[in-house]
């Protein structure tokens, strides 16, 4: 199918605090695109999968309304992982709870009569930094999202990359013996997340014997010179950068894209990270360009207008 330019999108980003929506305009084939008429709704995820894609149908609508023109399609990034087959959430985690088996693509295409891709919401900021932000012109970059959990992405010969199942890029899950022994909510488990993530950070200082804070005071009391916080870290920073290390073994990117709020650790974190990679990593990888995201909150929006554009380029 042939797209015609201007093109507008009708793009979504839904996460488990907070859904925003907003039109993706492009004025013609190779321009960047322009986000406007952004707004946001809380998800009040707690209410279930049904009411939360009753606010997802709403809040399309709402953005469509603002439209000049005709509107070639929805793009969603959504929290947890997606039936790429059908559109359909395949799984979510508790903080979603119900959002599993939400058949997203084919209830808003029934409901507007518009084609509809949907897509992981990492791999939809990926795609938009991808595209048009920090690794924009790379065929080939990894975008690590580190906040309170640990996520990831793969960009390949210019696509995001999908996998069998949808499930390509969860990289929270890598194994990570430093972990071992760090208490999670849904139990102990040796993975990057539990060490590299916000949430990992929080429960490594507690174990360690600090109070209950959240991570951003933790990284503080690091810059003041903790022993303790600029320890924890240290730690979550040099882990992250070995698994970087081992990724990019493993793809070869042309960059690495950080985003997260982990990524506002400090310069403590940050020379840790950098360390950790360059023990790990290959001669020939040394000076990877490791770049922080560019396009902040727009990425995901971009990057699903960008998903549903491939899908009508088929």
């Amino acid at each position: 199918m042939s797209v015609e330019y201007p093109c507008t999108i009708a793009a979504l980003d839904v996460g488990g605090t907070k859904m925003a929506g907003a039109l993706v305009r492009y004025p013609a084939a190779g321009t960047a695109p322009e986000v406007v008429a952004l707004r946001s709704v809380p998800t009040e995820a707690g209410r279930g999968g049904d009411a939360v894609l009753d606010t997802l149908t709403a809040l399309v609508g709402d953005v469509a309304a603002d439209a000049d023109g005709t509107i070639a399609g929805i793009g969603v990034g959504t929290a947890g992982c997606v039936d790429v087959r059908t559109g359909g959430i395949a799984f979510a985690n508790e903080l979603m709870p119900g959002w599993t088996g939400q058949p997203v693509a084919a209830h808003l295409g029934a409901t507007f009569g518009l084609p509809v891709a949907v897509l992981n919401d990492v791999k939809a900021h990926a795609l938009g930094e991808a595209r048009w932000g920090a690794a924009r012109g790379a065929q080939t970059c990894l975008v690590i999202a580190a906040g309170t959990g640990l996520g990831g992405a793969v960009v390949a010969e210019g696509r995001v990359l999908l996998g069998a199942h949808g499930f390509a890029g969860e990289l929270g899950r890598t194994p990570c013996p430093d972990a071992l022994g760090t208490p999670r909510t849904c139990g102990t488990a040796s993975e990057l997340e539990s060490i590299a993530a916000g949430s990992g950070i929080e429960a490594r200082y507690v174990a360690a014997g600090g109070e209950r804070v959240a991570g951003g005071e933790i990284a503080r009391r690091a810059a003041d010179g903790e022993e303790l916080a600029g320890r924890v870290i240290r730690e979550a920073g040099a882990v992250l950068g070995e698994a970087i290390a081992m990724w990019a073994d493993l793809l070869d990117p042309e960059f690495v894209v950080l985003s997260g709020s982990v990524c506002n650790a400090g310069p403590l974190w940050r020379a840790a990270l950098h360390e950790g990679f360059e023990r790990q990593a290959p001669p020939i990888m040394h000076g990877l360009p490791i770049v922080d995201a560019a396009l902040g909150g727009r990425a995901p929006l971009i990057g699903a207008a960008e998903y549903l554009l491939d899908s009508l380029k088929g």
